[in-house]
């Protein structure tokens, strides 16, 4: 059974730091692709980052060169590094693994970013 769990978000000020943190059960993140996605108060949710099995990464126009996702295979866990945070990163923000038939999803960590 996949489990994603997320953890590290909060309330923080413009221009501050967040590290979140995605521990996943029921599967290998290093053979997966592992992305993390955000929802803000009535708008979709939206891909900011994933991580491939090789490595490679790719990240919304929105928060490269800001944002950084990573993984340590030994304990199965992604992280999203968040720096030079903004009022508009304010958001749900989710763990996702998906297959070709069905996403996984966490519960969701809260962050916000006060002006």
């Amino acid at each position: 059974q996949v489990q994603l769990v997320e953890s590290g978000g909060g309330l923080v000020q413009t221009g501050g730091s967040l590290r979140l943190s995605c521990a996943a059960s029921g599967i290998i993140i290093s053979n997966n692709a592992m992305g993390w996605y955000r929802q803000a108060p009535g708008k979709q949710r939206d891909l900011v980052a994933r991580i491939f099995s090789g490595g490679s990464t790719t990240y919304a126009d929105s928060v490269k060169g800001r944002f950084a996702i990573s993984r340590d295979n030994a304990k199965n866990t992604v992280y999203l590094q968040m720096k030079s945070l903004k009022p508009e990163d304010t958001a749900v923000y989710f763990c996702n693994f998906a297959t070709w038939t069905r996403n996984y999803w966490g519960q969701g960590t809260q962050v916000t970013v006060s002006s």
